[in-house]
């Protein structure tokens, strides 16, 4: 095992490069809209102001002074100034190329494959404006989440009048939804009981209510990723 020498004493140098590496690797998220607009250095505070909060406006950034400039210059400033780019190579429309409709929402769901935690968001597609957000919900998974969000979403358009179009990028929450029932392999449990029983509500609001939104596939290759991503990838 090879020891370093530092101003706190004598460590394994695994070590050091953990910890070098935990601290490279620290975020500053700017919460733009939410209880107390400011910017946080973990997402537990972050989540704090802006879960359940309509309309939350927020983004993670490497940098403490990037986000500060970023909260200074607002919400609208900022995304004018820095589109938002996909996490994978800038995708080119050419002419003639299909493009999103802008004036949609978009669904998505992001699951940990360590903690086995998921949570999903909606948002404007044109802005990214967060328009929902629920989670994280344990011993959950991905397919899950994705489902619960386009159902989410598509209920949270009908209470509000909004006929506009909707995405999501998964295959499996439009056929679940095409058939108003999930199909996961996650047993419940305990734990999992309040995720249980959105899907149950879910279910039952597909087979109770008609909806004029039109759902589409999110066009990944040729758009990037879907706005509502959580670009942890």
């Amino acid at each position: 095992m090879i020891f370093l020498q530092t101003d706190a004493g004598i460590f394994p140098a695994a070590k050091i490069r953990y910890f070098k590496d935990m601290a490279a690797k620290k975020k500053y998220y700017v919460v733009w809209a939410g209880v107390q607009p400011g910017v946080y250095g973990t997402w537990a505070e972050c989540k704090a102001q802006v879960d359940h909060y309509e309309g939350a406006k927020y983004k993670s950034f490497e940098a403490e002074q990037e986000a500060l400039e970023a909260l200074n210059m607002g919400y609208e400033a900022y995304y004018q100034a820095h589109p938002a780019k996909s996490a994978k190579a800038p995708v080119v429309l050419r002419d003639g190329d299909p493009k999103p409709i802008l004036n949609s929402l978009s669904v998505d769901a992001a699951w940990n494959t360590a903690t086995r935690q998921m949570e999903y968001r909606g948002v404007y597609t044109a802005t990214r404006e967060v328009w929902f957000h629920q989670g994280p919900f344990p011993n959950a998974s991905n397919n899950i989440g994705e489902f619960l969000a386009l159902v989410h979403g598509i209920a949270f358009c009908k209470q509000r009048h909004l006929d506009i179009p909707i995405y999501t990028d998964s295959i499996t929450a439009l056929a679940w939804v095409r058939q108003k029932k999930h199909k996961s392999i996650i047993l419940p449990t305990a734990e999992n009981a309040v995720l249980f029983d959105l899907l149950v509500r879910a279910e039952n609001w597909l087979k109770n209510n008609a909806y004029t939104n039109p759902i589409y596939k999110w066009n990944t290759p040729l758009w990037g990723e879907i706005p509502a991503d959580f670009g942890r990838k």
